[in-house]
């Protein structure tokens, strides 16, 4: 018997059902590759290429895990083509601020880091909302309120995302403080303290209220309100009193603060007195209640915070990049359309407090009524 003859025939209809199996079982394949594979990273563009932004946010950009730089937007090309050649983002993908409009013509970018002072914050944010791009604007979101209200307007005009870049909220360290603030062995604090200050050396645009909107407090004091919020599982407080400190250098700090601390009470009792200042070092956030406690030394750096409690030493190892978990995290937040623990919503309140302390300072440590 020949070969032929001993090989069944295939039919046409037999040949088709097994093409069509196999078309089926590769694309199934397919898809499950596909769902073994991570999403792909939003696209951030950083918008001012300062100190922060080279120091901090772009080490951490090298951690993430859902969001990769793709372009930069700077008023100094050479920066710019540097950060192109590290990240890898074609030099077409620099823009210049007069020329950030054209960030609306790049899919490869789905948000914008506003890195620039504080004054310039209103201005940049606007731009990249009108761009269609969601937005994260550093602390503080602006310089009044008027400000944050004209940016969150914006966004939400252009249907973007506004985050504030509030690396605190995902720090462990103060993970734990709101945890031990709910505890009941421990909290809720009835009253805290502390402040953030340091030695400000070197003239720059932060002592100039042009650019800075004020002194310490817009830069450092920001993050005690942060503080204070993460520890009271963001109660907003009722009055602020607030006293300045003569200036030791006066011929510094002309137009803004050198020193100012403030007592902010809240509608429950609980009060929290806190110190800012460009003229001498404190770093440290504690909350008290009848029952326990808890210390955050150093409380407010990028990283080597120390914590101990009535419940114990605080200690998380290793350390984390607080920069790259604040972008992963908001980075997400945009992917999924729901919003951050740190909207522009945040900054607006914490805009309030700022305007009510320098409020209260100017008028002789008048006790002033918040109203949100």
């Amino acid at each position: 018997m020949s070969t032929a003859e001993r090989t069944p025939a295939v039919t046409r209809r037999k040949f088709i059902g097994q093409a069509a199996m196999g078309t089926a079982a590769a694309a199934l394949a397919s898809q499950v590759r596909a769902a073994d594979l991570p999403p792909p990273k939003l696209g951030i563009a950083i918008l001012g290429l300062g100190g922060y932004a080279s120091g901090l946010l772009a080490p951490a950009l090298k951690l993430t895990q859902n969001v990769q730089i793709t372009g930069v937007i700077t008023g100094t090309p050479e920066k710019g083509r540097n950060w192109s050649q590290v990240f890898g983002f074609p030099e077409k993908a620099i823009y210049s601020y007069d020329t950030m409009a054209r960030i609306a013509e790049n899919p490869m970018i789905d948000m914008v880091y506003v890195v620039t002072p504080n004054a310039l914050h209103r201005e940049h944010v606007i731009a990249a909302a009108k761009a269609g791009k969601h937005v994260i604007t550093e602390k503080p979101m602006g310089i009044s309120v008027a400000e944050c209200d004209a940016m969150i307007a914006a966004c939400r005009a252009a249907k973007v995302k506004l985050s504030v870049g509030y690396r605190l909220h995902f720090d462990p360290y103060f993970e734990q403080v709101a945890r031990l603030g709910k505890d009941p062995a421990v909290g809720p604090f009835k009253r805290m303290s502390g402040g953030f200050g340091f030695v400000l050396a070197q003239p720059q645009w932060r002592a100039e209220k042009k650019l800075a909107g004020g002194g310490p407090l817009m830069d450092l004091g920001i993050y005690s309100i942060q503080a204070a919020g993460i520890a009271t599982g963001e109660a907003v407080p009722v009055a602020i009193t607030a006293k300045e400190h003569t200036k030791k250098r006066p011929e510094f700090f002309k137009d803004v603060e050198e020193t100012i601390e403030w007592v902010t009470d809240y509608a429950d009792g609980t009060r929290a007195e806190f110190i800012t200042s460009y003229n001498g070092g404190i770093n440290r956030f504690r909350g008290e209640s009848d029952k326990g406690w808890v210390q955050i030394e150093p409380a407010f750096s990028y990283n080597g915070l120390q914590g101990d409690s009535s419940k114990g030493k605080i200690s998380f190892e290793p350390a984390v990049n607080q920069q790259a978990r604040q972008l992963d995290h908001i980075a997400q937040c945009v992917r999924e359309g729901r919003e951050s623990d740190v909207p522009g919503e945040m900054g607006r309140r914490d805009m309030i407090i700022v305007e009510a302390i320098y409020q209260s300072a100017a008028a002789g440590g008048k006790r002033i009524e918040i109203k949100v």
